[in-house]
This record gives structure tokens, sequence and C-alpha cells, in this order.
């Protein structure tokens, strides 16, 4: 029989992933049945795309998916005809993501969904505790990097 753990026990990343997952969820549902299959993950990198675009690179950093996994998501999404890949006038090297104008209505159609959501969510919890997470999640919460060699370093010491 599994031990069922307290709320305080629960890692906030853990938790932010679910709110992360129940908002991506909603997204894809919302999606359903309209023309064009867009999976929960095709639906994160089309609402974190840039309307001007984004090298492949850095999209593949932003929503967290190794470089070939992009490469898949962004192929799929160009015979979808939601994006197309073209050079990336800064660099020769890499590949530049861009919106067509029909995956920029479904971007749209996205951001649109979600500040539903955000209403839906404010409705079942209380506006207070969404602009409470709100506030909180715009803060600067530092270099993540530098914090966790921080931490390494603290308990480097405490040994």
């Amino acid at each position: 029989m599994r031990e069922e753990k307290e709320p305080a026990d629960e890692p906030l990343a853990r938790l932010l992933w679910r709110a992360h997952h129940w908002f991506r969820t909603a997204v894809t549902a919302g999606f359903d049945g309209d023309d064009g299959d867009v999976s929960p993950a095709n639906a994160t990198l089309l609402s974190q795309l840039e309307p001007e675009g984004m090298p492949m690179a850095d999209l593949a950093r932003l929503i967290g998916v190794s470089t070939p996994a992009i490469h898949q998501m962004v192929h799929r999404l160009v015979a979808q005809g939601l994006l197309e890949v073209a050079p990336n006038p800064r660099s020769g090297r890499s590949k530049l993501v861009l919106l067509t104008p029909a995956g920029l209505v479904r971007r749209r159609e996205a951001l649109k969904l979600l500040a539903e959501l955000e209403t839906e969510l404010a409705q079942r919890i209380g506006q207070r505790r969404v602009a409470g997470l709100r506030d909180a999640l715009e803060r600067d919460w530092g270099d993540a990097t530098v914090v966790a060699e921080g931490i390494r370093g603290i308990d480097e010491h405490r040994s």
C-alpha cells in the first residue's frame, strides 16, 4: 500500500510540473476536434515560440527537450502548415523556427485558451491565490545555475 505524503512533503518543482501539465492538457483538449492534431508537447511549443521566431536550439532549451526532439516536433508542425524553418539571418549555423500565418492563428488560440483557463482557475481556487502565484512566478529568481552552484558550495562546506 502506497503511503500518502503530506502536501508540504511534495517538492515545489513537482507541483509546478503538475500545474503546467494541467494547463497543457486543457489547451490540448480545447483543440480537440479542430483540423490538425496538436499534441500536448506541440501545444507547449506553439505557446512558447515567439512570434518573430527563434533558433531551433533556443526553442529546445526553452521547452526542455533535446535538439532531435525539437527537430521532430518542428517538422511535424511544418507538415501541418503551422511552422516554417528558415535560415537564421544572425547565424549561418542555425535555423530559425517561424510561425506561418496559420501558426500565428493557432498560437493566438492557444494563448486565448490559456487566458480563459487562468480565469477558470481563479474561480476554482480564488483570485487572490492566482494573483499571488502570478506575482511569485513573475519575480526574478536569479540564474538557476548560479543558485545551484551556490547550494552545492554550501553543502561542500557542511561536509
